[in-house]
């Protein structure tokens, strides 16, 4: 499969009262992303970079367009296409009061992993948590935290794994984990979408980069 995510005259149109207030979140954005890639989204703050990788996740629905994940509609199969796709956030949304193997195992079955299927360890101990795995999340510094994200979003092994702003205000140590562990996935045939401001980082690393402003693809 050439392209991983495919978005065609996709557009994002929030509605308030009265509707002369109408928001375009996003207008008319056409997008191919290649499959085992790694894709830079760039672009100001509101510039629908959070809106898009929504409604990719799921999360919020379009207004017009159609998108295609890994070749599967997203309006004919929904659940499917969901599933293609693993999210890191740039909030830290974890419940402090597990750990991070119990994240990951709950996270698992939320996905409908089987247990022999699963892959707890091994995640955990390709993003460095390997030692703390029986620790209570909210005892982790906030660069394991920000790992225990990621892990979160690979126990399905997704196609496409977004990662939203995912070095902001972390240390190099994680930023050089972090990368090379991308890279190893990318090997693996994961295709990979990146929003950052940084954009030597975006240069150094990504494939493609496409850049964003008001809802509308400039580049």
């Amino acid at each position: 499969m050439k392209y991983a995510l495919e978005l065609t005259s996709v557009s994002k149109i929030y509605k308030s009262y009265p509707l002369r207030n109408m928001k375009k979140a996003l207008s008319e954005l056409s997008l191919k992303i290649e499959t085992n890639s790694i894709f830079g989204l760039l672009g100001p703050n509101g510039a629908g970079k959070s809106t898009l990788i929504n409604m990719i996740a799921g999360l919020t629905n379009k207004s017009s367009g159609s998108i295609s994940i890994c070749g599967c509609d997203q309006d004919q199969y929904p659940e499917k296409s969901r599933s293609f796709v693993g999210v890191v956030p740039q909030e830290l949304n974890l419940d402090p009061f597990l750990t991070p193997k119990e994240a990951l195992d709950i996270q698992a079955g939320l996905f409908g992993v089987s247990k022999g299927n699963r892959k707890t360890l091994e995640i955990l101990e390709k993003v460095g948590l390997a030692d703390v795995k029986n620790a209570y999340a909210r005892s982790l510094s906030g660069g394991m935290r920000r790992r225990l994200l990621i892990a979160k979003a690979l126990v399905h092994s997704p196609s496409i794994l977004i990662l939203d702003e995912p070095t902001a205000g972390v240390d190099i140590e994680l930023r050089e984990m972090l990368w090379e562990y991308i890279f190893e996935l990318r090997s693996m045939g994961t295709t990979i979408i990146l929003t950052t401001h940084y954009l030597e980082e975006a240069q150094k690393v990504c494939d493609h980069i496409g850049i964003l402003n008001k809802g509308t693809l400039v580049e």
